[in-house]
């Protein structure tokens, strides 16, 4: 497998958040709520179902000084997570509070694409300068059977209203699956050729509440990967604050494919993302551990300073790498409560 060179993108990007493997830490994804409103099959087949004791999520004060914190300490890309962040009735106001944090340079969303038609347009007035969203197939039948919603041509509505706004690249995600999204591989090719998408082929990971449907449809996306290097596919070299996937371009498309293998051998050697949760604790690693309480220090400004410290101590216990590879995916039962 080819190797992924890093750009070079200046000593003033170096973070303070810096592991005992020497992993730098640039990339917050913060989750803002675990409520979503589909029914994903490889998710949440049954919906979103509500704890039995009431939960606050964190308000736009405690965000902000979350954000701020991890601006301060090197971090310069915000992903805005969820559940669903848009269902959130202050989420333009969360937007606009995390892209007005100084050293904070891209302010990235992902959505399932409810709203996107609709809203997409305040999105950018409030500051999301990336946006995420899931189309798992464009078939209009299949959409609706794997998400529960007849929402796909709003999406796709969504998608080119982003591109007449002036968004110049638009990231979807697709989870790889043998039943469905595998099959419209050409399809999928064949609507990015003259479109300025990168596809994201995401591997289905194994949660507890999905053992099942974890193992009839696993597809390796390694798979993939070897016919598009076969097609003439090339891969492209990553930024510091670049996500996971291997992007691929090819000369006869305008758009990319980005493929997110996290059963890959050493797919974790280049982690540069911490989570939050909606709840406010630090997840060092989507899989594994419960999380690190931060909210205790989120109530005044004058916290920041044991905030910060608490972020960078905690870094030291991360692991290497996850265990999924060995069927291990800690306490994490679903993805939707904290965003992927």
């Amino acid at each position: 497998m080819q190797s992924i060179p890093i750009k070079n993108i200046g000593a003033d990007n170096v973070s303070q958040l810096i592991d005992r493997f020497e992993r730098q830490y640039v990339y917050l994804r913060l989750s803002v709520t675990d409520v979503c409103n589909f029914r994903c099959n490889y998710c949440l087949p049954d919906g979103y179902k509500p704890p039995s004791h009431k939960q606050q999520f964190l308000s736009v004060s405690e965000i902000q000084r979350i954000v701020r914190a991890f601006a301060d300490l090197g971090t310069e890309k915000v992903r805005i997570t969820g559940g669903e962040p848009t269902l959130r009735k202050d989420f333009l106001e969360i937007a606009h509070t995390i892209s007005q944090t100084n050293g904070i340079k891209k302010v990235a969303l992902t959505t399932n694409g409810y709203r996107m038609e609709r809203d997409i347009d305040l999105w950018q007035q409030a500051g999301i300068t990336d946006i995420n969203v899931s189309v798992d197939s464009l078939d209009t039948r299949q959409f609706q059977l794997i998400t529960g919603e007849n929402k796909l041509q709003s999406i796709l509505k969504g998608i080119d209203r982003a591109f007449e706004i002036g968004y110049r690249k638009i990231k979807v995600n697709a989870v790889l699956m043998k039943q469905y999204t595998a099959p419209e591989l050409d399809k999928f090719l064949a609507w990015i050729k003259d479109k300025p998408i990168q596809m994201r082929f995401i591997e289905l990971m194994e949660t507890g509440e999905m053992d099942s449907f974890f193992k009839a449809q696993h597809l390796s996306g390694q798979s993939v990967m070897q016919r598009l290097l076969q097609e003439g596919w090339q891969l492209q070299p990553k930024a510091l604050s670049d996500g996971p996937a291997k992007v691929l371009s090819h000369p006869d498309y305008q758009g990319e494919i980005g493929l997110i293998m996290p059963y890959e051998k050493n797919f974790c050697a280049s982690c540069n993302r911490l989570r939050v949760s909606a709840l406010g604790k630090l997840h060092l690693c989507l899989f594994g551990e419960e999380g690190i309480d931060l909210r205790d220090l989120l109530s005044e400004d004058t916290q920041q300073a044991q905030l910060e410290a608490r972020l960078k101590a905690a870094l030291q216990g991360k692991r290497e790498h996850h265990y999924l590879h060995i069927g291990d995916s800690g306490v994490r039962n679903n993805l939707a409560s904290i965003g992927g």
